[in-house]
């Protein structure tokens, strides 16, 4: 068991008797130079940035104490942020922000009980390192691990697994620093009304200081991968998906074939793969440079997608930790959008999607997209606003690569994409844009309105709203709510 929990000195003065000036003294040294790059926010995908007034790195849980005092008596909003992974303006602020990169130490793993007690800014790189010393590991995990912890568990981020469920339900238990510099632990049993809504609360419940978060022994994963035509995947689709534990697809479109990967648990011995001229030289940086030529000849896009599909024809076999084998290779920046439908209404839905893009590639005009069009599988769960919330989930996400970091047409694209999903009980992931608002939201969401009546009540005065969440919470409009206010692209 570790133990380095870390907690404000007793010989801290209580907060209203410290003088502003002094706040701002005290808090120094958290407070990154404005004249620094890093003032500037730029998200993990390299799609939206913002200008914080303040940004502040604080080291313990006192200072961000501090900070929310000083923004009470500045009257500015405070937006936490951990890497910026979110492919959004979730982030962004134009008032204080928060990150959390400092704050990011295990303060307790229980092996007997199955937990880990974290502090909300450590990354799952980090975590699963630390839980590896111990035997444990993640129930579930996503694509990436780039992400914080408490990022994570706001935005109810998913794995793959029809009978999972999303990672936010593993966490037992949250402690919050509130709008008013109180503290506060939630859980199933204590303060349940704020714990559900802070499950996928988009960082506006409060600060995410400390996450109890549910593991399991460590575990291996075998991951079977082959080629397939798509109507061979269409017609055997609930064959497929259920015949692994956590089965993912990656759709190539302009191939019409699916890379199938069924994943399982195994005792195996380890059998990572190592093909670095496939996947690193041929794989990466000669598909890069095509996506570049691409901007200019979209016409390449499909030749592409079908030379990467050439790459990656033959079945493989990989065997290695849980939360590699979870993980992929993201590659690029990019600019994203994922849509959860009902589980039932899979087939249809991809019939369509495919329908329509086969008609944009007969037109010398039609929009190009990249690939592949990932597809990944969560079971339902009770979280208010989880887009999984009350079914068994079909995760449809498309990606439009940056090659170099350079902006490609998207906007089209993804209009049309979520017009079709939409069709078939779309929900939006909350960490990536869309152009719901709360009439269109309060009907996929039965709780909506009492996510919305407890923001009003631990944060009446919107310390931590946003564009973002007014936007889409509150339903507030104009150029400043926006979705380009934030957004790298003019």
């Amino acid at each position: 068991m570790i133990l380095c929990l870390t907690m404000p000195s007793t010989a801290d003065p209580p907060l209203p008797a410290i003088p502003t000036s002094t706040l701002w003294d005290r808090l120094a040294p958290t407070i990154v130079p404005s004249s620094s790059p890093n003032a500037t926010f730029i998200n993990w995908g390299l799609s939206y940035t913002c200008k914080p007034l303040v940004l502040f790195e604080p080291r313990t849980e006192y200072e961000c104490e501090l900070v929310l005092e000083l923004a009470r008596r500045e009257g500015q909003p405070v937006r936490a942020a951990g890497v910026g992974h979110s492919p959004s303006d979730l982030a962004c602020t134009s008032g204080y922000m928060m990150r959390t990169s400092r704050l990011a130490e295990i303060l307790e793993i229980n092996s007997e009980k199955g937990y880990v007690l974290a502090q909300g800014g450590i990354t799952l790189n980090a975590l699963h390192a630390a839980l590896a010393t111990h035997n444990l590991a993640m129930i579930n995990v996503g694509s990436i691990s780039d992400q914080t912890l408490a990022g994570v568990v706001t935005t109810a981020t998913h794995g793959s697994g029809l009978n999972y469920q999303n990672i936010s339900t593993h966490v037992l238990s949250l402690l919050l620093l509130l709008a008013d510099g109180t503290r506060a632990r939630c859980s199933r049993h204590e303060q349940p009304d704020l714990y559900w809504a802070s499950l996928c609360g988009l960082g506006s419940t409060g600060i995410i200081l400390q996450v109890q978060l549910q593991v399991c022994p460590a575990f291996r994963l075998k991951d079977t991968q082959e080629t397939v035509p798509l109507d061979k995947v269409l017609s055997n689709f609930d064959a497929i998906v259920q015949s692994s534990e956590h089965s993912r697809l990656w759709w190539f479109p302009q191939a019409d074939v699916v890379r199938v990967s069924l994943v399982d648990r195994t005792l195996e011995p380890k059998n990572p793969p190592t093909t670095w001229l496939w996947h690193s030289l041929l794989g990466y940086h000669l598909i890069q440079f095509l996506f570049f030529l691409g901007r200019f000849l979209p016409f390449l896009n499909a030749w592409t997608c079908r030379y990467s599909v050439w790459l990656d024809r033959a079945s493989s076999v990989a065997v290695d930790d849980s939360w590699r084998i979870f993980n992929v290779d993201c590659k690029y920046p990019q600019f994203t959008t994922e849509w959860a439908i009902p589980y039932e209404n899979t087939t249809a839905c991809l019939r369509d999607i495919r329908r329509w893009l086969d008609s944009e590639q007969s037109d010398p005009h039609g929009l190009r997209p990249h690939f592949p069009i990932e597809v990944r599988f969560s079971d339902g769960d009770d979280i208010w606003l989880s887009p999984s919330h009350g079914q068994k989930t079909t995760w449809i996400g498309l990606i439009q690569y940056k090659p170099y970091g350079l902006n490609v047409p998207y906007r089209k694209l993804f209009e049309h994409f979520e017009d079709l999903v939409s069709r078939h009980g779309g929900r939006p992931h909350w960490a990536k844009a869309h152009r719901l608002r709360p009439d269109d939201l309060r009907k996929h969401y039965p709780r909506f309105d009492a996510f919305v009546r407890v923001l009003e009540t631990v944060d009446p005065n919107g310390m931590f709203r946003n564009p973002y969440v007014d936007r889409h919470i509150f339903g507030k409009e104009g150029e400043k709510y926006g979705e380009r206010v934030f957004k790298a692209l003019p």
